[in-house]
C-alpha cells in the first residue's frame, strides 16, 4: 500500500472533495483521483462516494481514514527519528495571515525550504481564521492576542501597535484624548473585538464601534488613509504612512499593549521536529 495514496485519501477526506485536495497538495485532480482509485482497488472497498458537491466518506472510509491518519502520523515520526540531524522531509502546510505573511513570513519559509531541501513547505496566505485541524494544517502563524482555545501556541515575537488616523479625519473629528473618548469615533475593525490600553499599572478594556470592517490589515490601513476612522494596526502595516505623514498617532498618552508572533498547532499530539524547526527559524528572525 502506498504512503503517498494513504495521505492523499486522508488529505481528501479532511478537505472534503477531490478539487479541494488538489489545491492543498499542489497537484492536478487527476492525480488525486488515480491515487484514490489505487488505494480502493487494494483494500477492495470504496472509501468516498463521489457526488456533484464534492466527496462524502462512506462507513468504511469513516472508519480507515482514523487508522490511515494515524499511521501517517507515525510514519512521519520514525522518518525524523532516524533521518540524521538537520535533515526534514515530507510535507509542512503553513496557514499564515495575509498581511504579514507575504512582506515578513514568506522569506522565512524560503530560507526553510533552502536550508531543507527534502521538505516540501505548503503555505497558505489568508486573514480569515483558519480551521487548522479541520483543514489538515500543520500549524499557523497568528498575530496580535490569541483568545482561549484548544490549540497549543507558542510565542516567537512581539508585535508592537499603534493608534492611528489621518489629519484629514482628525481635522473634522478631532482626535480623542482618553479611551472614553474613543467610544465617540468611528473605529476600523476586523469585527467585534475588544480593544485595550495601558494606563499606568492597568488595563482598560473598551468595545469600540464602527460602520467599516474588514478582515484584511492592509485594507484597514487603506480606510484610515481615507479619513473613514480610526484604527488599531500593527507596526509593520503602518509605518510608511507614519513617515509620509498619512497617518498619525492617536492617544499617545494610553499605548495599546504589546502583541505577540506565535505558532499555534493542533493539540494532542507530539510537535513534530518540522514545526519545531519552523518554530527556531521565527525566533531567530523576529525573536
Amino acid at each position: 500500500m502506498d504512503l503517498e495514496d494513504l495521505r492523499t485519501f486522508v488529505d481528501v477526506a479532511d478537505a472534503g472533495g477531490v478539487s479541494s485536495a488538489a489545491r492543498r497538495l499542489g497537484v492536478s485532480k487527476s492525480i488525486v483521483s488515480r491515487r484514490l482509485f489505487r488505494l480502493e482497488a487494494e483494500l477492495g472497498v470504496q472509501l468516498l462516494a463521489r457526488t456533484t458537491r464534492g466527496a462524502a466518506l462512506t462507513e468504511a472510509g469513516i472508519t480507515f481514514r482514523e487508522h490511515a491518519a494515524r499511521v501517517c502520523a507515525e510514519i512521519d515520526l520514525a522518518l525524523e527519528t532516524i533521518m540524521p540531524a538537520g535533515e526534514l522531509r515530507g510535507r509542512l502546510r503553513i496557514a499564515a495571515p495575509l498581511s504579514l505573511g507575504p512582506t515578513h513570513l514568506a522569506p522565512v519559509f524560503a530560507e526553510l525550504a533552502r536550508r531543507h531541501p527534502l521538505l516540501h513547505v505548503h503555505a497558505s496566505y489568508s486573514d480569515r481564521f483558519v480551521d487548522i485541524v479541520g483543514e489538515g494544517f500543520d500549524c499557523a502563524i497568528r498575530v496580535g492576542y490569541l483568545n482561549d482555545s484548544n490549540l497549543i501556541a507558542r510565542r516567537v515575537g512581539p508585535i508592537h501597535g499603534k493608534l492611528v488616523a489621518s489629519p484629514d479625519y482628525i481635522g473634522v473629528h478631532g482626535a480623542p484624548e482618553t479611551p472614553d473618548e474613543l467610544l465617540a469615533h468611528q473605529a476600523l475593525m476586523q469585527g467585534t473585538e475588544t480593544w485595550q490600553f495601558i494606563d499606568g499599572g492597568k488595563t482598560i478594556s473598551i468595545h469600540p464601534q464602527g460602520r467599516f470592517k474588514a478582515d484584511n490589515g492592509t485594507a484597514l490601513a487603506a480606510a484610515a488613509v481615507a479619513g473613514l476612522g480610526i484604527a488599531w494596526l500593527p507596526d509593520h502595516l503602518i509605518k510608511g504612512y507614519l513617515d509620509s505623514g498619512a497617518l498619525v498617532q492617536v492617544m499617545t498618552r494610553y499605548p495599546v499593549p504589546t502583541g505577540g508572533l506565535f505558532v499555534v498547532r493542533p493539540p494532542g499530539q507530539h510537535s513534530t521536529r518540522k514545526v519545531r524547526v519552523l518554530i527556531e527559524l521565527l525566533i531567530e528572525c523576529f525573536g
